[in-house]
This record gives structure tokens, C-alpha cells and sequence, in this order.
């Protein structure tokens, strides 16, 4: 009996077919562009969360007791944990999916650990993706954790329709936080560990923080919960203050707004990968950038005369092709 193509067995919500387009996005496989293709009609229903913060924060039991309670909430949910990545082989050290044991067994949770590969972001490269054929499986719910990196933790807005930030008391990650700019990138603010001395005075300095910054603004103002994940205390806060996020989000069309950012980050992300795929090796710019740097060229003035050559070589306007219906997927071989 001949087996049905993959694009037909993920929207069915078989499992293995999920894992194969997730490693497919992961490896940069050329097939995945016409598997997104062909389920891309089915992408956008499920709700997205990025949880982010400094090591030892304690997200992967935050994101544990999210996914245990919205399962509660007969809601299905979809976790990507990226985790550092091997010095030896660049696979995931699977340290988060192990922390989160107990939801493996659970047939509504998928959980999947992703390597960084030396993003410095702390997302893998291919989170959008894989979060794209998991939305298009029909998971209610996406969770990403990313690796904890400090300032870069930017990176989890481009993937995220509302970003939590994870910090705890006792390790300076308040101060680091206003001065990393976190405050920025958080819809909302958990102060896990609650039970530690300082967690009220770390609340009260972080909720001031964030109403200085959004006084007198049209804008969102952070709300600063407190949680005990390791004691499933706190987490239902967490989650109503998620759900206050989404509803402001889904006024005045701010979420469609964000979602098509996001998707045009998506296209310059892509083109950025075929840049240094295509372009870079198969045109001899390489070859041109070594004989400038052999002539003595810095290479900050090779960069500038290569972007120069390539502004120069644009059309003044792009074709009105490129704006045509895309011809029908083909679907790719499993």
C-alpha cells in the first residue's frame, strides 16, 4: 500500500509526520519549503508564547506547569525547548525535555528539543518554522523556551505573540533585566521562586519600573506577576495575565499587525539563508571579497564596495511578476 505524502499525514495530526517536517526545517532540507507550501492554508489558528529569561530562572518548570494546566483546559499543546547545543555532534543537550518528563507521556503535549547551533539569539534557526508546521498540525497552544542568553533574548519576539519573561529573586535578574532591556521585549513578567527572600521588594521595583516606562502611552503596560512552579503556585496568574495580553493584542488589529511583521522578518531571514547559500559562493563574490582583501582592501571596505556593485546592479522597481498569484505547491517526496 502506497504511502500517503507528508503534507497529507500532518494535517491527519500523525505524529512522526510532525517530527520529519520539524527536522526537515531544523537541516535546511530543500523539501520543506514546498511541505510549508502545501499546509500553509492551515497555518495562524493556534496562539503563540515565548518564554524567555536568564539560566536558572526555572522556565522549563514554568513551561512544565503551563502545559500541565492548559491541558486541564482540554487545550492541546506544542513545546519547542531549545537547548544549547552539543560541542560534539550540534544536537539538542535535551536538558528541558527531561525536566519536563511527566508531559511526555501526556498524547495532547508534543514536546521537541531543538539546538541552538550556536545561535546567539537562543532560538534555533528554524523556530518559526517548526512553529509553523506544529500551528498547521492543529495545536491549540505553542510554547518556545528559549536557552536563556542574556540581551539576545530579543530574538523570541520573532517568533511569539506574547513574550514572558521568566526571573527569580536572590540573582540580580531585575537589575539585568532593566539594563538588558527584557522590560522591552516582555508582554508579561513572572517573578518565579516567589518563595525566596526578596521576591515582594523584586515585584514591587519591576512594576514600577514598567508603569514609568508606559505612563502617558497608548501602549501595553507589563503586567509583573509572582509564581512557585516547583509548587504549581501562582501559575493560574500566569496564565490570566497571558490571556489579558492576548485580548488587548486582538483589539484594533494589533495581532495581525504583529503576525505580518513577523512574517516579513520571516522572508528576510529566508533570503539572508539564500544569500549566503547562493549568491555569496555561486557568483564568485567570495572570490572578488578574497583579491580586494589580497590588494590590501580592509574587509569593512571589500563589504562596502561589494553592497555598492549590488545597489548599483537593482532595478529601480521590482517586477510586477513578483507580485503574481505562487503557482500551486508540489508536494514534496516524503
Amino acid at each position: 500500500m502506497e504511502r500517503a505524502p507528508l503534507a497529507e499525514r500532518l494535517l491527519q495530526g500523525q505524529r512522526g509526520a510532525l517530527a520529519r517536517a520539524i527536522t526537515w526545517a531544523e537541516n535546511g532540507d530543500a523539501r520543506f519549503a514546498r511541505l510549508l507550501e502545501a499546509v500553509y492554508h492551515k497555518v495562524g489558528s493556534s496562539l503563540r508564547i515565548g518564554v524567555t529569561g536568564p539560566p536558572g530562572a526555572g522556565k522549563s518548570t514554568l513551561v512544565n506547569q503551563l502545559a500541565r494546566h492548559l491541558r486541564q483546559a482540554e487545550k492541546t499543546v506544542g513545546i519547542l525547548a531549545v537547548d544549547p547545543s552539543s560541542p560534539y555532534t550540534g544536537g539538542a543537550l535535551l536538558g528541558d525535555r527531561i525536566r519536563m518528563e511527566d508531559r511526555t507521556l501526556d498524547p495532547g503535549v508534543f514536546i521537541r528539543s531543538m539546538a541552538s547551533r550556536g545561535s546567539h539569539g537562543g532560538l534555533a534557526r528554524a523556530t518559526v518554522d517548526a512553529f509553523d508546521v506544529m500551528d498547521a498540525h492543529g495545536f491549540d497552544e505553542l510554547i518556545v523556551e528559549t536557552v536563556g542568553v542574556g540581551q539576545a533574548e530579543y530574538d523570541v519576539v520573532g517568533a511569539a505573540d506574547t513574550v514572558l519573561v521568566v526571573l527569580c529573586p536572590g540573582a540580580g535578574d531585575g537589575v539585568q533585566a532593566m539594563k538588558s532591556g527584557l522590560l522591552e521585549v516582555a508582554d508579561v513578567i513572572c517573578i518565579n521562586k516567589a518563595d525566596r527572600p526578596g521576591a515582594d521588594r523584586m515585584l514591587a521595583d519591576l512594576s514600577e519600573a514598567v508603569h514609568i516606562r508606559t505612563a502617558g502611552k497608548n501602549v501595553w503596560e507589563t503586567p509583573v506577576v509572582s509564581a512557585s512552579a516547583g509548587q504549581d503556585k501562582g501559575v493560574d496568574g500566569v496564565l490570566e495575565a497571558i490571556g489579558r495580553h492576548r485580548a488587548w493584542m486582538a483589539e484594533e488589529g494589533r495581532l495581525q499587525a504583529s503576525r505580518e511583521k513577523q512574517r516579513l522578518e520571516q522572508v528576510h531571514r529566508v533570503l539572508r539563508e539564500g544569500f549566503d547559500n547562493e549568491v555569496w559562493e555561486r557568483s564568485g563574490l567570495a572570490d572578488s571579497a578574497r583579491a580586494m582583501i589580497a590588494a590590501s582592501r580592509t574587509p569593512h571596505g571589500a563589504a562596502e564596495r561589494i553592497l555598492e556593485v549590488l545597489v548599483a546592479s537593482l532595478p529601480t522597481s521590482w517586477p510586477q511578476s513578483l507580485e503574481a498569484r505562487t503557482p500551486e505547491p508540489q508536494e514534496p517526496t516524503p
